[in-house]
């Protein structure tokens, strides 16, 4: 079990096929890992030894593309049987489970054996895994670092080689930020491409979409192939392709026109970090052949952040409502972090015309994105704005903490709305170039390319337009290939 951590899952799940390892022996490894790293890392804040053991001698998981593979569910959306889906609020961590969400269900079909559960921030909503409840959770590169959010969980158990991939959810770059700050391959699938139900029928208004964090660029193609298409009663839908897309990571390169952008998207700057990142992405391409234009799309960037802002508020008042309805308690403001009652009035406070209004100004920027890419086959950017930062950094400060005990205590329209306001031009400094794609239904990948002088991962992002995964997938193999970065690992396996 000495390669364990220098293979991926396809890698993992060909020896117990070749019956040169068994699923319980890799489930072992895992376990293993998890009791040695976790007390360090705080990335899994529920395990199921027991009962992911008893499915392997039931024989589950002996077949499927990853047969046999260790894997976590992140805290958040997707429900686990017999476990709590909490999401970081305190309230629900004894609300169990009846049956597994679809996409779980999926996961297991494909082989992978489910031992537990990562760490999130409160409902998701911050680009830290910071919350109360849990507590924060650590960057394998460097314990005093945020591993991002909110998957931030996930992240930090993929790079520290717990395990090979983890499930993630992304409203807002909640996939992405995560890989970008810890180094791995993380997509946002189109709006409707993977299922989200039963329980549900979307998340934040569409912007939350699943998939898993991965380190290589097959595994997150072929994990796409075993979770994407309708469930039963799905909303919606992804376009179908017709066409596996792992197939897009064994095809030739396609020749691409990309426009590129040096600019923070919904921030003021770009840390130089970032912008090296870009320019050496830009020099590879070129290299590789393809046509790559300095353009960006033209969009009002603070309109655009407050419409997400707004529309994430509502979604959040109906979260804590509904976690209060679940936990058959009251309604009561101390149940819940500060940033997330906050959010929660300004949904509450604001009207359902000004809710419609949000969502034609997120329609809008999806008609802009559509006439963006019949000029250009994908956007670069650089994932992030900042390279992580340390824990406890963004977190809302005592200044910001006051503001808001003041806002809860005067919920006032207008104070609300000039909150609103704010958060639309200060709160994505950190982390601004992922939400627009979450608005406007497009795929959009991060790859772990660079590192900056620090040898922190600086992650690398691309769009496409709605429905079209292949084309980044086949980039994505070609840039792996051309500048790989598998055997790159954090400091917390150097040490150990």
């Amino acid at each position: 079990m000495q390669g364990y951590e220098n293979l991926d899952a396809t890698g993992l799940s060909d020896l117990v096929k070749k019956g040169e390892v068994s699923a319980l022996e890799l489930l072992e490894q895992a376990i293993t890992r998890t009791e040695q790293l976790n007390p360090q890392l705080n990335a899994i804040v529920q395990t199921f030894y027991d009962d992911a053991k008893n499915r392997l001698q039931q024989g589950e998981a002996q077949k499927g593309p990853f047969a046999g593979v260790p894997f976590l569910v992140k805290d958040l959306i997707s429900t686990v049987e017999g476990t709590a889906t909490t999401g970081s609020c305190k309230i629900l961590e004894h609300c169990i489970e009846p049956a597994d969400s679809e996409l779980v269900r999926r996961m297991r079909k494909a082989g992978l054996v489910i031992f537990g559960k990562t760490n999130t921030p409160e409902f998701g909503i911050m680009g830290i895994t910071e919350p109360q409840f849990r507590g924060a959770a650590r960057n394998p590169w460097d314990l005093s670092l945020t591993p991002g959010g909110s998957s931030g969980g996930a992240g930090a158990a993929v790079a520290a080689r717990i395990v090979p991939m983890a499930h993630g959810g992304d409203g807002g770059g909640s996939i992405r930020i995560p890989s970008s700050h810890c180094g791995l391959v993380g997509l946002l699938p189109s709006r409707g491409r993977n299922p989200i139900g039963p329980d549900i029928g979307e998340a934040w208004g569409g912007f939350a979409r699943e998939h898993v964090l991965t380190r290589s660029v097959r595994d997150s193609a072929k994990m796409l192939d075993c979770l994407s298409g309708p469930d039963i009663g799905a909303l919606y839908t992804a376009p179908s392709v017709g066409y596996g897309f792992y197939d897009a990571c064994e095809e030739p390169a396609r020749q691409l026109r990309i426009a590129y952008t040096k600019d923070a998207l919904y921030g003021a700057d770009n840390h130089p970090d970032c912008i090296k990142a870009v320019e050496q992405t830009v020099s590879l391409l070129q290299e590789l052949g393809h046509e790559v234009v300095e353009a960006r799309p033209e969009f009002d960037r603070h309109t655009l952040a407050k419409a997400y802002f707004q529309i994430v508020s509502a979604w959040v008042a109906w979260e804590i409502e509904y976690s209060a309805r679940k936990a058959e308690r009251p309604l009561r403001s101390g149940d819940y972090e500060l940033t997330s009652w906050v959010m929660g009035l300004v949904g509450w406070k604001n009207s359902a015309a000004l809710l419609a209004d949000a969502m034609d100004t997120c329609h809008q920027a999806s008609r802009l994105m559509g006439e963006f890419h019949q000029k250009y086959d994908l956007l670069l950017t650089s994932t992030t704005a900042r390279p992580p930062a340390e824990i406890g950094e963004l977190y809302p400060s005592g200044k910001d903490e006051f503001a808001m005990k003041i806002l809860k205590a005067l919920p006032f329209k207008g104070l609300l709305n000039k909150a609103l306001d704010s958060l639309a031009e200060e709160a994505l400094s950190a982390t601004p170039n992922t939400q627009l794609f979450n608005q406007t239904g497009q795929p959009a990948l991060s790859l772990p390319l660079f590192e900056n002088a620090a040898g922190l991962p600086i992650g690398i992002q691309f769009a496409a337009e709605f429905g079209n995964e292949w084309t980044l997938y086949n980039i994505a193999a070609q840039l792996e290939k051309a500048r790989p970065w598998r055997d790159r690992k954090p400091s917390i396996l150097a040490e150990g």
